[in-house]
């Protein structure tokens, strides 16, 4: 109902407004939501992959998010299948630079985007090899901002070893195209978890509580074992 709100409220635009209000206090509108819906759920299998087969969370998130991927993956925006021809150039061109930035499907982990100050460049950021200013399409919280800072030190450091009339001091790296409006609601109604942006906070729990878990080896046996009928509840009555 709300993403039909939305919608309504904005005459059916063909895209929604970046940062524009959602309808729900605190909450604006996210400016790239598919590929950081991506981002966020490859990576939470990722880490789901180091938890046993035998353990039942992997068994119900891992099932769970690649349904819920599959949707996100499905909803490909206008020109799509261009943009990432023009990207794969790019990469062709200097393929060290970003081998750690590339994912399975062919497409890449880093992406500039909108800015809440308008400063956009709709053919994407300059990246002089040493260092990234603009935000990235994955989470935004200190751990995962400081995960993304190692991969992208990490690849510049690759191409430091390079000789450095190797690369163009400078490069354009191009935005991935937004999705339509109606596309957004297409994914929010067969997920069914409300707007877009309580699904990417919903799959950003979900990360991190996978790291928790992980830690703590939630599949391994108790330390102390429940006493008898612990476990055991109150049962209708005949």
């Amino acid at each position: 109902m709300r993403s039909t709100l939305r919608l309504l409220a904005n005459v059916k635009p063909r895209y929604l407004e970046p940062f524009a209000p959602t309808g729900l206090t605190g909450l604006t509108t996210h400016p790239s939501p598919r590929p950081t819906l991506i981002y966020l759920y490859t990576t939470t299998l990722q880490k789901l992959s180091n938890f046993p087969e035998s353990s039942a969370y992997r068994q119900s998130v891992e099932a769970l998010t690649r349904h819920r991927l599959q949707i996100v993956e499905s909803q490909k925006p206008p020109g799509f299948e261009q943009w990432l021809e023009r990207v794969k150039k790019t990469v062709g061109a200097e393929p060290e630079r970003f081998a750690q930035l590339q994912r399975s499907d062919g497409t890449f982990a880093y992406v500039g985007s909108q800015q809440p100050d308008g400063s956009d460049n709709a053919r994407g950021e300059e990246w002089d090899g040493e260092s990234l200013t603009s935000s990235t399409e994955g989470p935004r919280t200190p751990q995962e901002t400081a995960e993304w800072q190692k991969i992208l030190k990490e690849s510049s450091s690759t191409a430091d070893k390079v000789e450095a009339d190797h690369y163009e001091s400078h490069m354009t790296w191009e935005n991935e195209p937004a999705l339509e409006a109606e596309q957004v609601s297409q994914i929010e109604q067969k997920i069914g978890a409300g707007l877009i942006e309580e699904i990417i906070q919903v799959a950003e729990a979900e990360l991190k509580l996978t790291d928790e878990l992980y830690k703590a080896k939630v599949w391994e046996e108790l330390e102390e074992k429940p006493v008898p009928g612990q476990w055991t509840y109150f049962e209708r009555g005949n």
